[in-house]
């Protein structure tokens, strides 16, 4: 019996790898959020929906990487691509890191099957001597197998290059003829990343964008200045202002004001 086989995908949108059953489970309450909620990084909106219409289309599409600070909107904003494209025929599954050993075995599992396929790491990287990458890197770009044309990979990281990156590697870099080699180590640091066609940043929000998401999570709230003022000063006793922190101060004083 493959991974697969107990998942009806014409009424499960979403899916997690099981390691204790070695096997998928459908993900029963989804994360309900939408699109448009999502401010301050339209760029990167535009992009990776543009990437992955194309997927959905047939058209030739990337695996994406969205890295940056935390609490900017990168993995919320790949759930609300399954709630925009689902009925398009988008399925997520997701996958932790220390299950990446098992990626092969569920690509085989669904690569002829009609849906698309987004496969989900969420908050990737890798430390010295970890392995799971290869596994990985097999299915970013196919071994003497082709990767299927019905599955990409959206991993979000904090790291840009997936991997630490150290002082002593650099110093190993070397001049010759003029130009610049860079030590195997940094090679094998960029070499995993560079396998993600499609790279988008997120950065630490400004004040006014850090207001904007503040405001579209309170519509009806007539006295913007005392919001922005209360909104200010959460941010900063939490020490950082982003979407996570305009969504924990939703929380925290929505009740109080209606």
């Amino acid at each position: 019996m493959s991974a697969t086989d107990t998942l009806d995908w014409t009424t499960t949108r979403a899916a997690v790898w099981r390691r204790h059953r070695s096997g998928l489970r459908a993900i029963r309450r989804l994360d309900p959020i939408q699109w448009d909620a999502h401010t301050g990084i339209d760029r990167q909106k535009q992009a990776l929906a543009r990437n992955t219409e194309r997927f959905l289309a047939g058209e030739p599409s990337n695996n994406a990487l969205l890295w940056g600070a935390r609490g900017t909107g990168k993995s919320s904003l790949i759930k609300a691509l399954l709630n925009r494209y689902s009925s398009q025929g988008l399925r997520i599954i997701e996958v932790d890191k220390d299950d990446l050993v098992n990626l092969p075995e569920i690509v085989d599992d669904i690569c002829e099957l009609e849906y698309r396929f987004v496969i989900f790491c969420d908050d990737l990287s890798f430390e010295v001597g970890e392995s799971g990458y290869k596994a990985l890197k097999s299915v970013l770009e196919g071994s003497l197998e082709l990767p299927p044309e019905n599955v990409r990979v959206y991993a979000t990281s904090n790291r840009r290059h997936l991997m630490p990156e150290f002082m002593a590697d650099n110093l190993k870099s070397e001049m010759r003829g003029g130009e610049l080699h860079p030590a195997e180590a940094i090679e094998e640091q960029v070499s995993l990343a560079d396998r993600f066609g499609l790279q988008l940043s997120f950065y630490a929000f400004s004040q006014n964008v850090y207001l904007q998401a503040v405001d579209a999570l309170f519509p009806d709230v007539e006295d913007r200045e005392e919001l922005h003022r209360e909104a200010i000063r959460f941010a900063t006793s939490k020490g950082v202002r982003n979407g996570r922190t305009a969504q924990q101060f939703y929380r925290q004083f929505a009740g109080d004001r209606g």
